[in-house]
């Protein structure tokens, strides 16, 4: 890259890539040792299983349930699946439904040659692997066409908690100038070990992450974006308990950007850390397979711990996440690493300390679209003050050339957004934006001056935590409350009974496909 305009030694900074290199292949090896529920639902759903039984519960859920209540889910869902419709010339939904009716015992089928069950096997995976790879084709002939807004993208959240209302709050956003709309899911869903079906309109603080509120979302922003004359990407939620299911179903859908980061769901939702790094395997490669840009959310951590004595932890966290994504597959470009202006607005020099921050991030990841987050934590209800501190975190933002920029809103920390808050937010960026465009190109910072000495102060921080924890171990480290200040057991939280170490017979083909292993 050009010269750091920091001043950054990237000597040490490749230092600490091989520290989080290593951190990431160690966390590598346990995780291609087992597979849990949630990987498995989705290779139902990549097998092409879908719809709910009478009780409203989700036909992946019944089959995996199903092989863990036996004891056999280590052998892998595909494998029962492939050999059922061996002996049965089944389709994979009608396997589902007959197990779902109690006729069927895929278990106690007579285990046929490996041979025939891989060629069974072999239509449904191109079949599923079309359809993901033709909607990525849809979304880059759209990008060819209609083009989309210059970075940093203009990213606004609807959470209503109905689909369509959130469809009429999503057209207005476009209208406005917003480049990416995310969904907010709705309040817990990272905790519900499956996926709902269907349209939803009952959602608290957020809507219902479905297929189905995929589909209709991702159809009414290609409407608008046609409209506009610029594509709309579509932002949703696949951590929690279903990571790689959600993965999928956008994928499936369209979707163009994703919260994706387990360690979000092990800090901040309680989820067993084990469980979720190998879901987040899975759903990693997926979403750098369908070409959809992956969000991380080191940002929280500044919510729950000093944004200026702790921000190393973010730095150190975005080197892990990008290791870990480099490893699913994810390229660079789709990595939205995430960092925040969470700083005291009554701290002297503030300002100074979250620009070198964002300029430090934008120099050790330059391919990368980072994710940058606005002030929540010191908002105060005061929207004349918090409006002043949005449009803060604005001239940061295009002055260091981030590549996503969630815009804070002047009601934050009084009530979900009306569409009049996000007018009021995508014209105060859209004027900074424009009227600072080239401000970066312009500006030099002063050596030994405080901006550069505290990127450097930052990068040796994290550098020191990231050798601690190539000493622990990343799982360690969670145990002993290095990120966000919050302690995780890694044999405690939500989620570690739908662990299981991998069997003999086991099978997940679409790993080596989507990454495009030889």
């Amino acid at each position: 890259m050009t010269e750091s305009k920091l001043g950054l030694d990237f000597d040490r900074v490749e230092y600490a890539r091989g520290l989080a290199s290593a951190i990431a292949s160690s966390v590598q090896i346990f995780v291609e040792n087992y597979t849990t529920v949630a990987v498995e639902r989705t290779l139902c759903r990549l097998a092409g299983i879908d719809d709910v039984n009478e009780n409203q519960v989700p036909l992946p859920n019944i089959i995996v349930d199903e092989l863990r209540e036996k004891g056999v889910l280590n052998q892998g869902a595909l494998f029962y699946i492939a050999n059922a419709i061996v002996n049965t010339s089944l389709s994979p939904q009608e396997i589902a439904i007959r197990v779902s009716q109690g006729t069927l015992d895929i278990t106690k089928i007579p285990i046929a040659d490996r041979e025939r069950i891989d060629s069974v096997l072999k239509p449904i995976i191109k079949e599923s692997i079309s359809k993901i790879t033709e909607r990525k084709e849809r979304r880059e002939s759209y990008l060819e066409t209609l083009g989309e807004g210059p970075k940093p993208y203009l990213y606004v959240i609807v959470a209503t908690g109905n689909i369509y209302e959130d469809v009429v709050q999503a057209e207005a956003a476009a209208r406005q100038g917003a480049d990416i709309i995310a969904v907010i899911r709705t309040t817990g869903q990272s905790l519900l070990d499956y996926v709902p079906y269907g349209a939803t309109t009952e959602g608290f603080g957020g809507t219902f992450a479905t297929q189905e509120n995929f589909r209709i979302m991702r159809s009414a922003l290609d409407r608008v974006g046609e409209e506009c004359g610029r594509y709309i990407r579509l932002c949703n939620y696949c951590s929690g308990l279903c990571m790689p299911e959600i993965a999928v179903m956008g994928a499936l859908e369209g979707l163009d950007v994703m919260l994706n980061d387990a360690l979000y769901g092990i800090l901040f939702r309680d989820i067993n850390m084990q469980r979720t790094l190998v879901d987040q395997y899975f759903s990693r490669v997926i979403n750098g397979f369908a070409g959809v840009i992956i969000n991380t959310g080191e940002d929280n951590y500044l919510t729950t711990a000093d944004a200026f004595e702790e921000a190393h932890t973010v730095l150190a966290s975005d080197f892990i996440n990008e290791q870990l994504a480099l490893l699913a597959g994810i390229p660079q470009e789709q990595m939205g690493l995430g960092h925040a202006f969470e700083m005291d607005p009554q701290m002297e020099n503030g300002f100074l300390y979250e620009l070198s921050q964002a300029q430090m991030t934008r120099e050790i990841f330059p391919k990368a679209p980072l994710k940058y987050m606005p002030p929540t934590k010191f908002m105060t209800g005061n929207i004349f003050k918090g409006h002043i501190q949005d449009a803060l975190f604005n001239i940061i933002g295009v002055w260091t050339n981030q590549g996503i920029q969630l815009l804070g809103m002047p009601t934050e920390a009084i009530h979900t957004p009306f569409m009049s808050d996000r007018f009021l937010s995508i014209e105060n960026a859209r004027y900074i934006f424009n009227n600072m465009k080239n401000l970066g190109d312009e500006v030099e910072f002063k050596e030994s001056g405080i901006i550069r000495n505290r990127a450097k102060e930052v990068l040796e921080s994290a550098i020191s935590t990231l050798e601690k924890i190539e000493q622990e171990g990343l799982f360690s480290a969670l145990e002993m409350g290095l990120f966000g200040d919050v302690k995780r057991s890694k044999s405690g939280g939500k989620g570690l009974e739908g662990v299981v170490a991998k069997g003999s017979n086991y099978m997940n083909p679409f790993i080596k496909i989507m990454k495009g292993d030889k």
